[in-house]
């Protein structure tokens, strides 16, 4: 029979689970204690109940995982989703069912994912991006495309079956997917599934596992550094989602001994490049070389990243130049040096422009950061009243107890330069990475601008950036 959609994934995930490795540990969920072999998982996995066309797994753990080997197996369009969208779908489907058949007209999905199903057979996966450079996106992946990421991490990131992954990020993000599904699913990486990514949480899976693999995101590696629970268990850390700080890094390195690894990519493409270094980096800008698999190059007119590879997806469902023929042009400003490594030198349209200087908000973000108390912080350029300056800096942060703004302004005066001093500042308590690790600049700023207006409503929990 012809597969179709994501099927010969499925395939191989059978030869993964009922290979030499059948009884092995797959999966441990640490919230029941329980542990699941790859035979007891595939089992598991031929009894669900029918997919539909459409597949939206918004569900978490192992409901999750269910929900992709579904897909795979039936042919369904795979949506993997956040939990909170996966709940307003159903209810939209509910309500479009019920309408249906008061009318007695046909269903059509009943949700903004319906047309999906019109997509050409070889479409199986339906990304989500972050929208850090304006509205989400749908991104449209064959199998084929998803091997490719799956391999060129493994492959780049030396994964190991012996080093189970641990997941404390969201599985339904590309980040998420890519590392931790992916690898277990395709290539037999064992899975950890983390009852919450709190410290104590980790400290947990720690004490119970030798050794271990940790995808995270910077709010993360901040919070369990701070709690003191990282280890040299962990061995293999990677950070993805938002810039990591050089302070951050060295400060983990000499308390524990543990490099994190910066990773660098994007929902169009998988993995761009990875720092593969063994000691902490010197330049921030440093997002590490090309993964396996992706050949990166610097447009000569633009200055952007443009990634070409496998593992690149068939395009944008609404259409767009910035990702088609099988090159993704990214939004980042970027550098490759004679040995191959990607320097990141901003993104295109976030510069702050400050009396004809552009200075780049992501490095004014990690300065701070990096000043006693600041947990979160956000920086982004607002019009300035004086037509000699263009713009204006605004700095946004989230403190720790114990630390006021004033003492803070105080410190970030005696160590930014001159031309990257904030003009304005404002302290939030609902400042705080989303689930991707990403603080919208976009989201802050029109907070800001609608605050100073009076009808500024808290952009909390918004994502990109």
């Amino acid at each position: 029979m012809e597969q179709r959609r994501c099927q010969s994934l499925y395939s191989q995930w059978r030869s993964v689970a009922l290979g030499g490795r059948a009884e092995d540990f797959a999966v441990e969920d640490t919230r029941s204690g329980r542990r699941w072999t790859f035979r007891e998982l595939a089992d598991w996995a031929e009894s669900l109940p029918p997919a539909g066309e459409v597949t939206v797994a918004g569900g978490r753990g192992l409901a999750f995982i269910g929900e992709v080997l579904r897909a795979w197996r039936d042919g369904s369009v795979l949506v993997p989703v956040e939990a909170a969208e996966a709940q307003a779908q159903t209810r939209a489907r509910t309500e479009a069912q019920a309408e249906a058949e008061e009318k007695g007209a046909p269903d059509q999905q009943g949700t903004e994912f319906g047309e999906l199903a019109a997509l050409p057979a070889a479409i199986g996966h339906v990304k989500t991006t972050s929208g850090s450079t304006g509205i989400p996106r749908r991104v449209l992946m064959t199998a084929d495309q998803l091997a490719a990421d799956a391999r060129s991490i493994l492959r780049t990131m030396q994964l190991r079956d012996d080093w189970p992954n641990v997941a404390a990020i969201s599985l339904a993000h590309s980040y998420g997917f890519s590392n931790l599904v992916l690898p277990l699913l395709l290539h037999g990486i064992p899975l950890i599934l983390m009852e919450s990514p709190l410290p104590d949480a980790l400290r947990q899976v720690l004490a119970r596992h030798p050794a271990v693999t940790v995808p995270a995101v910077p709010a993360l590696w901040r919070a369990w550094h701070a709690a003191g629970v990282l280890n040299g268990r962990v061995k293999l850390a990677i950070s993805a989602g938002a810039p990591l700080t050089l302070d951050l890094e060295r400060a983990v390195f000499e308390s524990t001994g543990v490099k994190i690894h910066n990773f660098y990519g994007s929902s169009e493409c998988g993995g761009i490049a990875y720092d593969r270094t063994i000691t902490p980096r010197s330049d921030s800008r440093v997002a590490g070389s090309a993964m396996d698999g992706a050949r990166l190059s610097v447009n000569t007119d633009s200055g952007v990243l443009e990634v070409r590879g496998d593992s690149v997806a068939e395009g944008y469902a609404v259409p767009d130049p910035a990702l088609a023929d099988h090159v993704f042009t990214t939004p980042d400003l970027a550098e490759i040096t004679a040995d191959g490594i990607v320097l990141l030198l901003g993104r295109t349209g976030e510069s702050i422009l400050v009396a004809g200087r552009k200075i780049a908000p992501a490095l004014v973000e990690e300065r701070l950061l990096a000043l006693p108390g600041v947990r979160h912080c956000v920086v982004f350029g607002v019009p300035s009243a004086d037509a000699a300056r263009v713009e204006e800096i605004v700095a946004g942060v989230r403190l720790e107890a114990g630390v006021d703004l004033p003492s803070l302004r105080a410190a970030a005066a005696r160590t930014l330069p001159g031309g990257w001093q904030p003009r304005h500042w404002f302290e939030n308590g609902a400042l705080r990475p989303d689930v991707r690790g990403k603080i919208s600049r976009a989201a802050w700023r029109a907070w800001w601008l609608e605050e100073k207006n009076g009808t500024g409503i808290i952009p909390a929990g918004r994502g990109g950036g």
